[in-house]
């Protein structure tokens, strides 16, 4: 069984928050990703969809979740169970430190194939979807 260290986790920065790759195909794992996610206070990121599930664990702060329409808020222990192709957004007003996992690989697009104002470069453009660094 492998063993992925500390060392060897990638991270990947984006405007909004940094994504710790903890697991991966592209790092021992053969079918799941895992993933931390830590995101400072007053950010969001941008609207989109996963074409696959994803699970989310709050481990630290609090988040709102946009989610088909539907506004849900999660704290610090709870666990989000995100489904494939349901348009998303996450936003915190105080920062939060969450756990994902998520099959691999798993593609994010823009559910009305347009790209979002103000997407940074590593967001999909328009109708593309693109494997994120942290789950690949």
């Amino acid at each position: 069984m492998p063993v992925i260290r500390s060392a060897d986790a990638r991270r990947t920065e984006t405007p909004n928050a940094v994504m710790t790759t903890l697991a991966s195909p592209t790092q021992g794992a053969t079918a799941l990703a895992q993933w931390r996610v830590e995101m400072p206070a007053d950010r969001q990121g941008p609207p989109h969809a996963m074409d696959t599930e994803q699970i989310w664990t709050f481990l630290t702060g609090s988040a709102t979740v946009t989610l088909a329409g539907e506004t849900l808020t999660v704290r610090a222990g709870d666990t989000l169970a995100l489904p494939a192709d349901v348009p998303r957004r996450l936003a915190t007003a105080e920062g939060f430190t969450a756990v994902v996992a998520s099959p691999s690989p798993s593609h994010a697009y823009n559910p009305d194939a347009r790209t979002p104002d103000g997407a940074c470069a590593l967001a999909p453009r328009d109708a593309d979807r693109l494997l994120p660094a942290w789950i690949a």
